[in-house]
């Protein structure tokens, strides 16, 4: 395709290609039955993401340097890689956590030192039949959790043999959001104007000179380079929403982020080489998806042009405080702090503004400059958390049931960076550690799944 032709690629995935900022999704997925790699391999080449502009095209600099995709045609075999048996290793005699810690080995060493080479479309589909798991790789640059979810979706089938994947749930919760947006009055209006200021201010501070406390699960500068180890923490959807059930209108998120704040402080109390502060403030960096019509989309919505629901990176920041207490003896009040922290930046215009003042940076500094402010904000806080609702049925790729999916990313400053998706009634929170500093990840997994364990039994108490 001739120069004149090739696409610019956007504010948001330029910064996702500087050295500072270089950003690979993980995803691994797990299926029942043992791979069938010819039936994958036809099921991919047939499939949504292998015709799609961005998963076809090269990533190319002109003479500027700034970053352009190029159309070109795609050879599966140099993105299907096929990893073959260890020997010794048989996934039907060992047990569920020894293959389980192998994937997560696994993604840890994927997130510190396996870059996508950029002689071919910015992606790969790793094979690994002795896991009975896949594991795709997309450079962040192609999009966000909620196109690339969308994308691989569009390509699965339901078990049960219905062929629309249904978000119905989700769906409805947000568009009654929507219509309390469209009812608020001058109070509300003053509301967003006063929280969406003190959010600014934070996100200076965090730039600028408000580092967190140094604690044992503190990152920094250069930690994106350490060693990882993973570990997933399980959540059952229906424990969460008996949580849920018994605050008044509390969600999902509100139990989750009760659950991390429960969480950290069992970790902190036990692991702090001095007694923990009671309400000590720990900072996270949440992913919100900015699209006007939220959820995951049916791929056709994403790539019309004149969609809302459009494709690419359309997320903003928000900063997540949390506080954490150890001597509180109701388990459901760390829900009722994160929900009304959750509230207020509800009633503030923080993601939109990240959103728009990043691509302001790209713009007025150029993606090197950009690239070191989002930086610094990582280096002041503690921890990054995206958190995706998926689809409540069970699904099957290549005719092969899924049983589960687990994505991550590459290696932030971040000591701990967590992704969770729900699927089939489980959620699946993926947690990356530089080892270094969290050493035993599997029991800081264990601290959050008993922080929910507590709340439930509270619940029924």
């Amino acid at each position: 395709m001739e120069a004149n032709r090739d696409e610019p690629v956007t504010p948001a995935g330029r910064l996702f290609l500087q050295a500072h900022f270089n950003q690979i999704i993980n995803c691994a997925i797990g299926f029942k039955e043992p791979l069938n790699i010819e039936a994958i391999k036809t099921d991919i080449s047939n499939c949504l993401m292998v015709k799609h502009p961005r998963f076809c095209s090269l990533l190319v600099l002109d003479d500027h340097g700034r970053e352009y995709w190029r159309r070109t045609q795609i050879n599966l075999d140099d993105h299907i890689i096929i990893h073959h048996k260890n020997p010794g290793f048989d996934s039907d005699s060992n047990s569920v956590e020894k293959i389980e810690e192998k994937i997560n080995s696994l993604l840890a060493d994927f997130a510190v030192s396996s870059p996508l080479s950029t002689d071919k479309p910015l992606w790969e589909l790793h094979l690994i039949s002795e896991l009975k798991c896949v594991i795709l790789r997309i450079h962040h640059s192609l999009g966000d959790g909620i196109s690339l979810m969308s994308m691989f979706l569009a390509s699965c089938k339901r078990l049960d043999g219905n062929n629309e994947v249904g978000f119905t749930e989700k769906n409805r919760e947000n568009r009654g959001d929507a219509k309390k947006v469209r009812k608020r009055g001058l109070l509300d209006i003053l509301k967003i104007f006063w929280w969406t200021i003190l959010s600014v201010i934070g996100f200076f501070g965090k730039c600028l000179w408000d580092s967190d406390t140094k604690t044992a699960v503190s990152g920094g500068d250069g930690v994106e380079l350490w060693p990882r180890t993973a570990a997933t923490a399980k959540f059952s959807l229906k424990d969460m929403k008996a949580v849920k059930g018994a605050i008044p209108n509390a969600t999902i998120n509100d139990v989750l982020f009760g659950i991390i704040s429960s969480g950290f402080s069992k970790y902190l109390d036990i692991r702090s080489s001095h007694a923990l502060q009671e309400g000590l403030k720990i900072t996270g960096i949440a992913m919100v998806n900015l699209r006007k019509q939220p959820g995951l989309q049916e791929m056709s919505k994403l790539m019309e042009d004149n969609s809302r629901a459009r494709w690419g990176n359309q997320f903003g920041m928000i900063l997540l405080p949390i506080y954490c207490h150890t001597k509180d003896p109701d388990p459901l009040n760390y829900v009722k702090r994160a929900k009304v922290m959750i509230d207020r930046k509800k009633q503030s215009l923080e993601a939109h503004f990240s959103y728009n003042i990043g691509n302001l940076a790209m713009s007025l500094l150029g993606p090197k400059y950009a690239s070191i402010l989002n930086h610094r904000i990582l280096c002041n806080t503690t921890f990054t958390i995206s958190n995706m609702v998926g689809p409540q049925e069970e699904l099957m790729f290549a005719d092969n049931p899924i049983t589960y999916i687990r994505p991550t990313s590459s290696s932030l400053p971040h000591a701990i960076t967590m992704h969770m998706v729900s699927y089939a009634g489980m959620a699946n929170m993926q947690i990356l550690v530089a080892k270094e500093i969290v050493p035993d990840p599997r029991f800081l997994a264990k601290c959050f799944e008993d922080g929910l364990l507590e709340m439930k039994n509270a619940v029924i108490l």
